[in-house]
């Protein structure tokens, strides 16, 4: 949904996004280079609205916190940046899940969601807010929202229970391509483990997974066995060190993220007897080649 329009030049320097974006038929959407927003909800059910102030865009209807994108800037970093700035939302305290993309071909809002890792109270910090509220999912639809909040909802509150989970059967991923790794175990797995948390960072292409929206951000789980089990943790990844079979941990790590609820569940491997037997639980699976190409 398009971002609230300043009444008048904001305190300090405006950035070169502060400004209408026109398309070929005189359409106007706020941000030159798009914009974005923070759907973020509390693992409880509810999420944070924001009720627009009459002077803007929709005024008196309740949506998400956000605005137009700085030059330069992604919509992910602008809808944290926006959702802090508007709401106080602590940028270091959200799990990303996933995002949607309006594209008008001049101009896209971005929705990013994502799930609070701890409790917050929202705080007004600028003037484009009259309140601002947890609200339960299912309270959403009896409140005035903003037109593009509104058509995007039913959507969005539907995927709002999906978590993809990706366990990562390291031993094979890494054992697929000859650059050395049986000298130093340990270290070929420390840069899968590198590769998985950018991976986490960035998350994956909606198609990859078979999911709507643009992108995702999944649980991974990455499984070590033998000498890889010295590996260091790394931060966003779940490893487990499989203490006999690493093909019995990773069908443990499948059966356990799915009996979570979790979901589709990826098990990135090419061993056959193991994709038989992870299949066989209800598991998706992609090979190492998948891994890489991300």
């Amino acid at each position: 949904m398009p971002a609230a329009t300043p009444p008048g030049p904001p305190p300090g320097p405006r950035d070169p996004g502060d400004a209408w974006a026109v398309g070929p038929d005189g359409t106007k959407a706020w941000g030159r280079f798009g914009a974005a927003g923070l759907l973020v909800d509390d693992g409880a059910g509810r999420v944070l609205l924001q009720h627009r102030v009459e002077w803007s865009h929709h005024g008196g209807t309740w949506g998400i916190p956000g605005g137009a994108r700085h030059q330069g800037e992604d919509a992910v970093s602008a809808a944290l940046r926006e959702s802090a700035e508007e709401a106080g939302v602590p940028e270091d305290g959200i799990d990303l899940r996933h995002a949607a993309v309006l594209d008008l071909g001049f101009w896209t809002y971005t929705t990013v969601v994502g799930r609070a890792r701890r409790p917050f109270e929202p705080v007004i910090a600028d003037r484009e807010s009259l309140a601002l509220s947890w609200v339960p999912a299912a309270e959403v639809d009896g409140l005035p929202l903003h037109p593009g909040f509104g058509a995007s909802w039913p959507a969005l509150r539907a995927a709002m229970t999906t978590t993809p989970h990706v366990v990562v059967d390291a031993a094979n991923v890494v054992g697929s391509v000859p650059d050395g790794w049986w000298r130093d175990r340990a270290g070929a797995a420390e840069r899968l483990l590198a590769s998985v948390a950018a991976l986490a960072e960035r998350g994956v292409a909606s198609g990859e997974l078979a999911l709507p929206f643009a992108r995702w951000w999944p649980r991974w789980t990455v499984v070590l066995e033998g000498g890889a089990r010295d590996a260091a943790d790394t931060s966003g990844v779940e490893v487990v060190r499989a203490e006999g079979s690493g093909d019995d941990a990773i069908v443990a790590a499948a059966r356990a993220a799915l009996g979570s609820g979790d979901g589709p569940v990826v098990v990135v491997t090419a061993d056959r007897e193991l994709r038989t037997r992870v299949q066989a639980l209800g598991a998706e699976v992609r090979g190492p080649g998948w891994f890489r190409e991300q």
